[in-house]
C-alpha cells in the first residue's frame, strides 16, 4: 500500500470526526442530532450482537456455566429480549427490530441529552469546560435514563442512577487530561 493512499484515508477518517452529520442552522441542535445517531447506531450494534451471541450460545449448546454469572443471575436475566423466541422466524425477527430499535432510541437519547447539556452548560458559563459541566450533565442524564427505562422506577434509583452518570462523566473528563 501506498504511504499516499494510507494518508488519504486517515484524513478522511479524521475530517468525519470533525464534522457533523447535521446542519440545523445551531450548533447545539447539530450537536444533539450527530451524537443521538453515531450513538443509537452503536446501541443497535451492541443490541444485534448480544442477540446473536446468545442465539450462537443457545444453538451450539454450549455450557458456558465457567463465564456465567452467578446463579441467582441466570435464567430469565440471560436474554434482553424474551420475545425473540417467536412462534416461526418472521416474529422472532420482527421482534429483535422491535427491541434494537427501542434500545438505539435508549443510548441516542442519553447520548443526545448529555452531550445539549454539556454544549449548553459551556455557553452558559462562558466558554467553561470542566469537571462540573460534565458533572451536572452526568446527573441529569441518568436520572433522565433512569426514569425512561421502567414504569417502577424508584426515585432511589434515580438518584443512584444520577450520582452513576455524574461520576462516570466527571471521571471521563478528569481522565482524558491525563492521556
Amino acid at each position: 500500500m501506498e504511504k499516499s493512499g494510507g494518508r488519504k484515508v486517515m484524513d478522511e477518517i479524521r475530517s468525519f470526526e470533525k464534522a457533523s452529520l447535521f446542519d440545523f442552522g445551531h450548533p447545539l441542535l447539530n450537536r444533539i442530532a450527530d451524537s443521538f445517531v453515531k450513538a443509537a447506531g452503536v446501541g443497535a450494534l451492541q443490541a444485534v450482537s448480544r442477540e446473536a451471541y446468545f442465539t450462537v450460545v443457545d444453538g451450539t449448546g454450549f455450557d458456558s456455566s465457567s463465564m456465567a454469572p452467578p446463579p441467582e443471575d441466570t435464567g430469565s436475566k440471560k436474554h434482553r429480549f424474551p420475545n425473540l423466541r417467536g412462534e416461526n422466524n418472521s416474529k422472532s425477527l420482527e421482534a429483535l427490530v422491535k427491541n434494537t430499535g427501542k434500545e438505539s432510541l435508549q443510548w441516542g437519547l442519553a447520548a443526545g441529552l448529555y452531550s445539549g447539556i454539556t454544549y449548553g452548560m459551556k455557553e452558559v458559563r462562558g466558554g467553561a469546560h470542566d469537571w462540573r459541566n460534565s458533572a451536572v450533565a452526568g446527573a441529569l442524564t441518568g436520572a433522565a435514563m433512569a426514569m425512561t427505562t421502567s414504569e417502577r422506577t424508584s426515585h432511589e434509583q434515580v438518584v443512584q442512577s444520577a450520582l452513576t452518570g455524574a461520576a462516570i462523566s466527571t471521571a471521563a473528563n478528569l481522565l482524558s487530561s491525563v492521556f
